[in-house]
């Protein structure tokens, strides 16, 4: 006869295989994490490397509505992707993750999205500027 195995539950996060470079909050109304990405940066492609990763770390503090700030943070991420991806970043896919985070940022820029902080619209234009003069 099989004994009953025993099992804790203590309300908590249950992860039935191995987990790797995931972050996650519990019971945590204001949280806000950081992950480093030490993957090598392209060649050429340092300074945009610097703005994304700032971008992202400010991109909270904007006051974007969930779903924008996730648009943003996609886009963000996919454009970092592309430039520490082993091979040379690929200029269609790096043209396009780029041109995807800037339109997150437009609304913003141009003051069409209400509910972001002060000064978001001129971080915004300034974070378009950037991308725009690096690639």
């Amino acid at each position: 006869m099989n004994e009953p195995q025993n099992v804790n539950n203590y309300d908590g996060p249950v992860f039935n295989a191995p987990v790797s470079g995931a972050q996650f909050a519990w019971n945590n109304d204001t949280v806000t994490q950081n992950q480093q990405n030490n993957s090598a940066v392209a060649p050429g492609f340092e300074a945009l490397a610097a703005l994304v990763t700032d971008l992202l770390r400010q991109l909270p503090q904007a006051g974007l509505a969930d779903r924008d700030r996730e648009d943003a943070e996609s886009a963000a991420r996919e454009v970092l992707a592309e430039i520490t991806r082993p091979e040379p970043p690929e200029e269609g896919r790096l043209r396009r993750a780029l041109a995807l985070l800037k339109g997150t940022l437009a609304p913003i820029a141009t003051g069409v999205v209400t509910g972001t902080t002060v000064g978001a619209q001129e971080w915004a234009r300034t974070a378009i500027e950037g991308l725009t003069s690096l690639v």
